[in-house]
């Protein structure tokens, strides 16, 4: 019985390795690319068995989006040669996810970004720009919040100087008309005396 079971065990594994075998796995070769524009990009595509069936390649802008077939694309940039695909002189357009298929299997895909050299001299350029533009802003600001404040000390100043009290008495005040003998209006200056002096009709 032992021996039975033994038997059996070894045919399943058997079994189970005649059927991985069978599963076609492909790998692509780089699985991603960093490039400046105009640089050349091959990519590879291999398979787990060796066999002469055609590999078909597939681009989508990022990894999940619909996937179009490289063949119904006109680009003289790109061109197959066996497993390798090959793009030339490499330009923003051709950033996205690339994929090779091999008899209805796809392979994990290899994604390719490609960016704009950097030139210091306009780098520079744009880095003094924004340092002015922020200078200048806060120059402004400093202009406006001056302006505010000197608005406001002015209403300041003639809100004191509309209720502002006389420094001194009125000369006239508490002057009795009996006492200046009826004289006219213009005679009362006579009875003006300065602070502290002795009033005539004392």
């Amino acid at each position: 019985m032992r021996w039975m079971l033994a038997g059996w065990w070894g045919l399943v594994l058997i079994s189970l390795s005649v059927a991985d075998n069978k599963i076609l796995q492909i790998k692509q070769k780089p699985r991603f690319y960093g490039v400046a524009v105009k640089s050349n990009v091959p990519i590879y595509c291999s398979s787990s068995r060796q066999h002469n069936s055609t590999v078909k390649w597939f681009k989508a802008n990022k990894i999940g989006d619909e996937q179009t077939p490289l063949s119904t694309l006109i680009d003289d940039n790109i061109r197959f040669q066996m497993a390798y695909l090959y793009i030339n002189n490499i330009q923003m357009r051709h950033s996205g996810v690339y994929y090779c298929k091999i008899n209805e299997t796809q392979g994990p895909g290899t994604e390719v970004k490609v960016f704009r050299p950097v030139v210091m001299e306009k780098a520079l350029y744009r880095s003094n720009l924004k340092d002015g533009l922020i200078v200048f802003q806060g120059f402004l600001l400093a202009v406006f919040i001056a302006a505010l404040l000197l608005r406001k000390q002015k209403l300041w100043e003639r809100r004191d100087s509309e209720y502002e009290e006389p420094e001194t008495d009125h000369i006239y005040e508490g002057l009795a008309i009996e006492t200046c003998g009826g004289g006219l209006y213009e005679e009362l200056s006579v009875y003006a005396q300065a602070e502290g002096a002795e009033a005539p009709w004392e």
